[in-house]
């Protein structure tokens, strides 16, 4: 018996007594040439006992190779440097990631859900300073969540980003398409030359037959031996998925012959070989499994780099929060009476504000508490007609929330979801179940038996996948560990309300990061809410153990705002008073006032700063006084420094406004 290297081919001559040995191993007969052969290194190294002196010394590198390659497929770290936007860094285990996926054209990032495939895919961009045509299909639920995460972490900002919709097809440097529209824009895909191709949550490509696996893949016909449709071809393509085999190893045959044809070029040996391909009498059955630790390092060998949560907890926070915008396709009426709600009183709010704040520095006790107490009733006014349209916007945006859960379930693991309304709860209940997913909810108005039933079956019953619950009902002394995923459907106005509802999942008992995501409709009240709520939640997680005093009117609900105000607080109006600001100083912030008000306006800036309109309402009524009183200077100052850019420095210096 001898083992040869022939080109690309592993040939193994035997005698007919031997021939078991070589079909033992995966060598496939050539009935022609009357040899065993295989293009598999893995296989062949199994003979390399029977190789020749220059074949050993091949499959001894490539060993090497293979056994580095192996271990770069599960790296946890690396020292390579990634450009970053500033501010922004890379987890250890995600510049791994991007290090294995620039050594190779192509690649399968198999991270599990939640470890930031997505950041890994804008990183490989980031190392490629070429790149100008880049395409990237995904979901359309993910279309905007992927414009505002590449608007992020980009580092070449003059990179063009258009989102195709229906027949608009953007001609932008980088293009974000979902897969059911890429059979209408075919011919424009192929017209480009794709330096970089992304397409995440790959999954959705398992089924050869789906238009959309078509249009990717290319649709070849074995009759005629041509392409009907070609594949989408780029320098270098990536491909991302927490589940790269949703249910059984036939499913990755297509993922795998598109990143790596040469090694996987042959449907039937792969399914014999992995998915136990059996003719049962009536056709073929490719459901089985086989092989698994053998197709597991030729994959990781190959083009696919996978870590789990386990493998990197050490790397990640306690908690990751996340605000995922759908498209509000479909939710167009209740975001537009929505907005109509929210604009009417936003102007009153703006007012109302400004009165607290002039009444902070006026010299009349009596004043500032009649201001909080408008402030008290206007915003409950703004409060209770918001929280009917948001109610309304809700329940449009059930069937979005339970793709979305869908798609998490199919990621694996189990799901926490909360809402705050009865009806938001009972409508994802039964869209969830009417997709044959296992489902138990939590509310009110449920027994105390009923409550304890519903967490236990979460809790142990593999088949109960989603946990559907009331923010404030099943927020808190509850344990729902067996997941480590929570979905906001909704969100409450109180951030602790959040934090206890997270800790369902976040308790003793829990092994891994738990991911917090909030569903968010474009363009809804939702969408700023939910940014502020993540934002105070972030301080208190901080500061569970410091001492905050908080001041009457800061205990409103959470209203949005366009941008954070300035505001005084009453232990500065007091120290205003005992301690005032030199004159020149006073003067100096009277000055910077009115440039202020002479650049902003407001609304609409025209040195591309500008003031939020609660800060240009107050700051242009001080910068438009006669003189500022001490308590007004420590309040302009306090404005001049927020708006520091657009001051020259020996102004800010006279201010105190920098040192």
């Amino acid at each position: 018996m001898e083992l040869i290297l022939t080109g690309h081919t592993y040939v193994c001559r035997t005698t007919y007594d031997e021939r078991a040995v070589p079909k033992a191993a995966g060598f496939r007969w050539n009935p022609s040439q009357k040899v065993w052969s295989t293009t598999d290194i893995k296989i062949a190294a199994k003979l390399s006992a029977y190789a020749n002196t220059e074949t050993k010394a091949v499959l001894a590198s490539a060993d090497e190779n293979r056994t580095e390659a192996y271990a770069s497929s599960s790296a946890t770290t690396s020292d390579i440097e990634i450009p970053a936007p500033d501010g922004l860094e890379y987890l250890p285990y995600q510049r791994a990631g991007i290090a294995y996926a620039l050594g190779k054209d192509a690649v399968l990032i198999g991270d599990e859900m939640g470890l930031g495939k997505t950041i890994q895919a804008l990183g490989v961009i980031n190392s490629t300073p070429k790149a100008t045509n880049i395409l990237i299909i995904v979901p359309a639920s993910l279309r905007l969540n992927w414009q505002r995460e590449a608007e992020k972490w980009l580092v070449n900002k003059d990179l063009t980003i258009g989102i195709a919709k229906g027949s608009d097809y953007p001609s932008t440097d980088i293009v974000i398409i979902n897969y059911d529209i890429l059979t209408k824009h075919s011919v424009a895909l192929r017209k480009r030359n794709w330096d970089i191709l992304i397409a995440d949550e790959a999954h959705y490509l398992k089924n050869p037959k789906a238009q959309r696996t078509k249009q990717v893949f290319g649709d070849w016909r074995y009759k005629t031996k041509e392409w009907k449709t070609n594949p989408l071809k780029a320098k270098r393509r990536i491909l991302l998925t927490g589940t790269p085999i949703v249910n059984r190893p036939i499913e990755l045959w297509g993922l795998a012959n598109y990143l790596a044809p040469a090694e996987f070029n042959n449907f039937m040996s792969y399914a014999k070989r992995y998915a136990n391909a059996q003719h049962n009498g009536w056709g073929w059955d490719f459901t089985g499994a086989a092989n698994l630790d053998e197709l597991q390092e030729k994959l990781r060998t190959r083009f696919l780099v996978r870590r789990l949560k386990a493998d990197v907890l050490t790397d990640l926070p306690a908690k990751r929060r996340q605000i995922i915008e759908l498209p509000s396709n479909g939710a167009s009426k209740a975001i537009d009476a929505e907005q109509q709600s929210w604009t009417s009183h936003e102007e009153q709010l703006a007012m109302l504000r400004t009165a607290v704040e002039q009444a902070k520095v006026s010299d009349d006790p009596t004043v500032y508490g009649e201001a909080v107490a408008a402030l008290r009733e206007g915003t409950t006014i703004a409060f209770a007609d918001m929280a009917r349209t948001r109610h309304e916007t809700a329940l449009a945006k059930v069937s979005y929330v339970s793709d979305h859960i869908a798609d998490a379930i199919d990621n694996g693991g189990k799901v926490i979801v909360f809402a705050h309304h009865l009806d938001v709860i009972a409508s994802l209940k039964d869209d969830i179940s009417d997709r044959g997913i296992g489902v138990v909810s939590l509310t009110g108005s449920d027994s105390m038996e009923d409550r304890q039933d519903a967490v236990d079956a979460f809790q142990n019953d593999d088949e109960i996948k989603v946990f559907i619950g009331n923010i404030r009902a099943a927020g808190v002394g509850i344990t729902l560990t067996a997941s480590s995923h929570v979905i906001f459907a909704e969100l409450d106005w109180v951030p602790a309300s959040l934090s206890q509802a997270e800790d369902r999942a976040h308790r003793i008992g829990q092994t891994d990061s738990v991911l917090v995501q909030h569903l968010v409709l474009e363009g809804s009240l939702d969408q700023l809410i939910a940014k502020q709520l993540i934002a105070k939640q972030a301080i208190i997680d901080r500061a569970l153990d410091d001492e905050i005093d908080i001041e009457a009117d800061a205990k409103l609900p959470t209203i949005p705002t366009p941008e954070d105000t300035v505001s005084i607080t009453r232990k500065e109006v007091t120290m205003a008073v005992t301690t005032p600001l030199d004159a020149t100083m006073v003067k100096a912030i009277h000055q910077g006032l009115k440039t202020l008000h002479a650049l902003c306006d407001g609304a609409q800036a025209v040195d591309g700063m500008g003031y939020s309109k609660f800060d240009a309402r107050f700051g242009g009524e001080l910068a438009q006084l006669p003189a500022l009183t001490p308590k007004q200077a420590v309040y302009g100052q306090k404005l001049v420094y927020k708006y520091r850019r657009q001051l020259n420095k020996h102004l800010l210096e006279a201010a105190g406004a920098i040192k």
